[in-house]
């Protein structure tokens, strides 16, 4: 099993480095658009109250849009070539090649999201403060994005308008996860709605402990933490579940 997902870990890797230019242009737009668009919603200004809560909240994205990307094309490009199935036929079970593609996403994701965000803090100066208690929110941060990427690959199995489904969902969360305005600004609707999308709980419990010096009993007792541990579980569920069924029903199309 572990020879597996080695192999499908080093494939995906593999695969990813082989196209560095992409990634490149890739850096370069999200920075350009996250300052340019800052640049306007300051009014001709970086506004310094915004952009640390700001560059959190897009850097939450870039991780998920680009997890995504990852592991939602390489899954449309097996089933377009009819390699899908050959992939599949091996003793290991069949969560374990998923596993080794999440876990490339993850890397690729987290990769890109750092650069791009290191790249306004260094340009605009923006300082963003660490504590511990940010740790938990943080992982839980990052499996919330994982589920949804399982989800996104999990349909990416059946139904050939993945592509469509993708870009309408992560263009949501960019709106309304926090990386225009921080949650607090929206209309309490709005924010109520977003805090359906993945990673605006996660984003909205980082920023208490990053910005308002909250520890882990506090997002607890104020109800924050509880609804991302439950928003989270409740995104495994469905994304395992549903990745179950789909799966099943790829190889027997296959």
């Amino acid at each position: 099993m572990r020879e597996v997902l080695r192999a499908e870990i080093g494939k995906g890797l593999r695969v990813q480095l082989a196209h560095p230019v992409g990634h490149v242009i890739t850096l370069l737009i999200s920075t350009m658009m996250y300052l340019g668009l800052q640049f306007v919603l300051g009014q001709g200004e970086l506004r310094q109250d915004l952009l640390p809560p700001t560059l959190v909240a897009i850097g939450g994205y870039w991780f998920l849009q680009y997890a995504g990307l990852v592991m939602v094309a390489d899954l449309v490009e097996e089933k377009r070539a009819g390699t899908f199935a050959h992939s599949q036929m091996s003793p290991a079970p069949p969560w374990l090649p998923m596993l080794g593609r999440l876990i490339t996403a993850s890397v690729f994701g987290l990769g890109v999201a750092a650069v791009a965000a290191l790249v306004p803090m260094l340009a605009a100066r923006i300082v963003i403060p660490f504590h511990w208690a940010a740790l938990l929110p943080a992982t839980l941060l990052l499996i919330n994005v994982l589920a949804f990427t399982l989800l996104m690959a999990s349909l990416a199995l059946v139904n050939p308008m993945i592509g469509a489904l993708q870009s309408l969902f992560t263009s949501l969360v960019l709106l309304l996860n926090g990386s225009f305005l921080p949650l607090d600004l929206y209309p309490d609707w709005l924010a109520a709605a977003a805090r359906v999308l993945p990673t605006t709980l996660g984003i909205e419990v980082l920023a208490e402990t990053l910005f308002e010096g909250r520890g882990v009993a506090g997002v607890w007792t104020g109800g924050s933490l509880p609804w991302l541990l439950a928003h989270t579980l409740a995104l495994v569920a469905v994304a395992g579940l549903l990745f179950v069924r789909n799966h099943r029903r790829a190889l027997e199309s296959s």
